[in-house]
């Protein structure tokens, strides 16, 4: 494997309860954290203080789904991760109708009257995104350029106006939902131009706060080299250098 390609170790991710779609990352014992990482964490992590979503934008391969894991743990917050998807529609990520729910009731304790009641409701299933803008939870949305832009334009308004739009549908018979002041998202893609990707829409964008991962420096390169393989540290210097030299 190239140097330039590895990236950092992936977190452990534990769920919060055993029934439950939300988890808590933990760093495993390869976790990398040089300068350059702790430098992306800190300044992620002040933009999402004060309300703004983060987008990490990079090339594949760069660490950038483990460092938006690593910035969510530092928020102590549970998370919910999505995975990008061109089949996904709007419903994916909000919620949809999962069918009916019938109730009958027939009375007939007295022989010469028939009393009878019956009652229909829709059965709502709500997805991850809902479930977030509820609870307050720190929202993964790993290669939502992945996902086509119209299935995304219900980020719109959480983003903006911290509205969540919903169908009528819903048993609780809300069509919206006012977003939980802890929520935050983090985004991550990769370039246009890798297949399966579609171009986002500039609305959406214009509401992240775009942080560039590029290759990493030398350091955290040696370290990256050193973990993974277990070799000592001046066969991982070795290792960089020569790549770096090709």
């Amino acid at each position: 494997m190239k140097v330039e390609e590895a990236s950092i170790q992936p977190p452990e991710l534990v769920k919060i309860q055993a029934d439950d779609d939300r988890v808590a990352p933990e760093a495993s014992d390869e976790f990398v954290c040089t300068p350059h990482v702790q430098q992306l964490t800190r300044r992620a992590l002040a933009y999402l203080e004060v309300g703004y979503p983060v987008h990490f934008a990079g090339p594949a391969g760069t660490g950038k789904t483990t460092l938006a894991f690593h910035v969510a743990s530092q928020r102590g917050r549970p998370v919910s991760l999505v995975h990008g998807d061109d089949e996904f529609g709007s419903s994916d990520l909000i919620g949809r109708d999962a069918g009916y729910r019938k109730h009958k009731l027939v009375d007939n304790y007295i022989h010469s009257v028939l009393k009878t009641e019956e009652e229909m409701k829709s059965y709502w299933v709500e997805n991850r995104l809902t479930t977030s803008c509820q609870k307050g939870d720190t929202l993964i949305y790993d290669e939502f350029n992945r996902s086509r832009p119209e299935a995304n334009n219900v980020l719109l308004s959480i983003l903006e106006e911290k509205i969540l739009n919903l169908p009528q549908l819903r048993v609780s018979g809300e069509g919206y939902i006012n977003v939980h002041p802890d929520f935050r998202a983090i985004f991550t893609s990769n370039p246009e131009e890798y297949a399966g990707t579609h171009k986002a829409q500039d609305a959406l964008l214009d509401r992240l706060i775009t942080i560039d991962v590029g290759h990493y420096d030398y350091e955290t390169e040696v370290e990256v080299t050193r973990s993974k393989s277990g070799i000592p540290i001046r066969d991982a210097e070795a290792i960089v250098n020569i790549v770096r030299e090709l």
